[in-house]
């Protein structure tokens, strides 16, 4: 029986890892801005649930929130940072303050958790930690250039963390979902940007005439996506990183493809940037 500390529970991937680890036994700390949410659409599971209200912009918040979690059930087996929100329009048309907003939730949100478990993990000398990234981790779009940008620091954290974390004991893996059939989308979880500039409608202002027809019209089941999620999580040796969805799988073989051609195609003008006394070494 794993314990879990799920981040963003109320709704989405969130809530329905938690639906899916109660069902099979295990125990959740389920945390949300809105708790009262967690606790309508999983009212069964007595005592193996605990929901605790968490804004994880609030460091505070989110160290009484682990507080809570050791407090009643002594252990923490399983981090999903999965609170996170969205903002889309063009690079230039995203405000400061909406850049900020979505860095506080996707990154430092991540982070505050993040630092408040560590010292539980280590103490026990094991755990893992799942961080939700996104196909915008690894593939930025145009709309999306803001979003995308908190999730390749999600990335680089993940990586970085795995390296310092494996010979504690403590295994990390990112998640890199596609197009899911959740509330993403909506306007709840997707700040759009009202600036508009002409200039960009064949790009990013594309992208935003097409988001609404996209919504609830994923290919992605996030039941299937949870219950994934699940698989990693009971793995001996679970993957650093791993695609969800064909989309997803799709975009990294893609990107993958683009990085090795165009780094093969300028490697002479990499190579030719070393001392001379180095150069004949890297040939």
């Amino acid at each position: 029986m794993a314990t879990w500390f799920i981040t963003g529970a109320s709704r989405g991937f969130g809530l329905e890892i938690a639906r899916q680890a109660l069902h099979r036994g295990d125990k959740v700390v389920a945390t949300a801005r809105r708790p009262d949410e967690i606790q309508e659409a999983l009212s069964d599971f007595g005592d193996r649930l605990l929901v605790v209200p968490l804004d994880v912009t609030d460091e505070t918040q989110a160290k009484a929130a682990v507080q809570a979690a050791t407090d009643t059930f002594g252990k923490i087996d399983i981090l999903v940072n999965n609170a996170g929100r969205g903002v889309l329009g063009a690079v230039e048309e995203t405000s400061a303050e909406a850049t900020r907003s979505v860095f506080d939730t996707n990154v430092f949100g991540l982070l505050h958790v993040t630092r408040a478990m560590l010292p539980v993990m280590r103490r026990q000398g094991t755990g893992h930690i799942i961080n939700l990234s996104s196909i915008g981790g690894f593939s930025s779009a145009a709309g999306f250039g803001v979003y995308c940008s908190t999730k390749f620091a999600v990335e680089g954290l993940s990586e970085a963390l795995h390296q310092e974390l494996a010979p504690l004991g403590i295994q990390v893996t990112v998640v890199e979902p596609g197009y899911f059939r959740t509330d993403f989308l909506d306007g709840t979880s997707l700040d759009v940007q009202g600036e508009v500039i002409p200039d960009y409608a064949a790009t990013a202002g594309a992208v935003r005439a097409a988001v609404p027809g996209l919504n609830h019209a994923q290919p992605g089941d996030p039941v299937k996506g949870a219950a994934a999620i699940l698989k990693i999580a009971d793995a001996d040796q679970p993957p650093l990183r791993v695609q969800l969805g064909s989309d997803s799988a799709d975009a990294m073989k893609q990107k993958v493809t683009e990085l090795r051609d165009e780094a093969l195609a300028w490697r002479y003008l990499a190579l030719s940037t070393d001392h001379d006394d180095v150069l004949p070494a890297l040939h």
